[in-house]
């Protein structure tokens, strides 16, 4: 599962039928690809869409808006273009970054495990108040001042660049900075779309936000990796930087209509974010779904953060192949998600899940076998993220759906936020050990043990009840006693 990282649709109800059930794996797509870090491409934390439903909607028109109306509506259109660049902008750093730090400054396991830490370690520190401290903000007026700092951070690094001043903390410490900012722009980036178009439109704002980032997702890193090939990697940064201010400036025109909560309905931030906690880890369904993504994230940051040195350095990759393996990649995501309702049409939603986590559980295999055949390095390893990405959105799409599906609304925030502190907090923690490992054992050795650990991660749901279930249980359900198997 890459990082990023982590997905509620506006859309809480179950879908009756291949429509609506398409139009929801397509919204839990992003946040497939967020909470995932099991050897795909490293998806931006940006990509998660989960929709906060405190948010207040606006009022909903007498007559219900017809399909595809939102593109002749300038609220939404002002977003989108935002969005749409700020996404693209993203995939060429996810790119430029490893290849600025591996064969720029010609960084060690360690100080690119330090990296990895650095870019996921506020989802640790920040993670679960933050998502509290936003539901008492207007949720644009974060996002803007975000994109403020993301894009004044990251532009730090082609200056120093060209100054001949850039070293790895620079690097580092940058990570840190647009760490913070992208935790509070993607908790209020969960929660805005509610706020800005009606109610009866939300389904379809997100399929569109989530179609143009899919897209990021398929072209960006293809063109990140055509740039690193003509222009250097401080200037390809730069492209991103324009990206965020073109976001920040989108945001400035764009309206709301968010109603913040009253203050008297604010508990102590303690209580709210136990809440969340208690919600999560209470449910038996929810709490082995979070103990395989946390464990499967875990293990998939330790081969992953040393994927670069592996690809760039070993294997002899040019970043224009790798930014191919990662846009090829993305084709997987992209089947898996379309493919998702028939597969669970078929098998069965509760049964989805075991039968995902052990496929995603053993593609990573398929990683540090390469090294003993490194002349077939490229198509093994499209091959492998590809599969990857595939297997990750099967699974993705039908848990996240399910805990959209249970959780009260108020709850919404807190429990995706309580959920990604969990799955995406032992990030940081295991991109350290990565750099650790490398450095005393190898960086082949330490992607074998990221492997192997990965393939424990889905005992938590393959020995459990989702055997006995044909389908999951709906909101307010009885969850320890799920429907028998059709």
């Amino acid at each position: 599962m890459s990082q990023s990282d982590e997905l509620p649709v506006a859309a809480d109800e179950r879908a009756a039928d291949d429509t609506a059930t398409g139009d929801l794996a397509a919204e839990a797509l992003a946040e497939g690809r967020a909470e995932a870090s099991i050897l795909t491409s490293r998806a931006g934390a940006d990509e998660a869409i989960e929709a906060d439903q405190d948010a207040a909607a606006p009022p909903t028109s007498a007559a219900p808006a017809p399909k595809g109306s939102l593109w002749r509506e300038r609220n939404f259109m002002t977003l989108w273009t935002g969005q749409a660049l700020s996404q693209f902008g993203a995939q060429i750093t996810e790119l430029a970054i490893p290849v600025l730090a591996v064969l720029t400054l010609n960084a060690t396991e360690w100080e690119v495990g330090v990296l990895n830490a650095a870019q996921v370690a506020a989802f640790l520190i920040v993670g679960l108040p933050a998502g509290a401290w936003i539901d008492r903000m207007r949720k644009r007026h974060v996002m803007i001042v975000a994109d403020a700092v993301r894009a004044i951070a990251l532009a730090a690094l082609p200056v120093l660049a060209l100054l001949g001043m850039l070293q790895i903390w620079h690097m580092i410490a940058v990570a840190l900075i647009m760490g913070v900012a992208t935790v509070f722009f993607d908790v209020s980036n969960q929660s805005i779309v509610p706020s800005l178009v009606r109610s009866n439109q939300i389904a379809e704002a997100n399929g569109k936000l989530q179609s143009t980032e899919q897209l990021a997702g398929l072209a960006g890193p293809a063109v990140g990796g055509w740039l690193l090939g003509v222009l250097a990697a401080p200037l390809a940064i730069l492209i991103t930087v324009g990206t965020y201010i073109a976001s920040f400036v989108a945001l400035l025109f764009t309206r709301d209509h968010e109603t913040l909560r009253a203050p008297e309905d604010h508990k102590p931030l303690a209580h709210e974010i136990g809440e969340g906690l208690r919600w999560v880890f209470g449910n038996p369904l929810l709490r082995r779904i979070v103990l395989t993504t946390g464990t499967a994230n875990f293990f998939g940051t330790i081969a992953m953060t040393l994927l670069p040195i592996f690809a760039l350095r070993e294997l002899g990759l040019t970043p224009q192949m790798l930014g191919i393996v990662f846009s090829l990649s993305a084709v997987g995501g992209l089947l898996g998600a379309m493919m998702t309702p028939r597969i669970v049409a078929r098998i069965g939603e509760a049964r989805a899940i075991p039968i995902s986590a052990i496929a995603f559980s053993v593609v990573p295999f398929f990683l540090p076998a390469i090294s003993l055949a490194p002349a077939l390095a490229f198509p093994l390893l499209v091959i492998q993220f590809f599969l990857a990405s595939f297997t990750v959105l099967l699974y993705n799409i039908t848990q996240v759906t399910f805990r959209q599906r249970i959780t009260p609304p108020r709850l919404l925030g807190r429990m995706n936020a309580s959920v990604r502190f969990v799955v995406w907090g032992v990030m940081p923690i295991a991109a350290l050990l990565a750099g650790a490992l490398g450095t005393w054992i190898g960086t082949v050795p330490t992607i074998w043990i990221g492997a192997f650990g990965e393939l424990f991660a889905c005992l938590f749901v393959v020995i459990g009840p989702f055997w006995r279930m044909r389908e999951l249980p709906d909101a307010h359900a009885d969850h320890a006693d799920p429907k028998p198997a059709g």
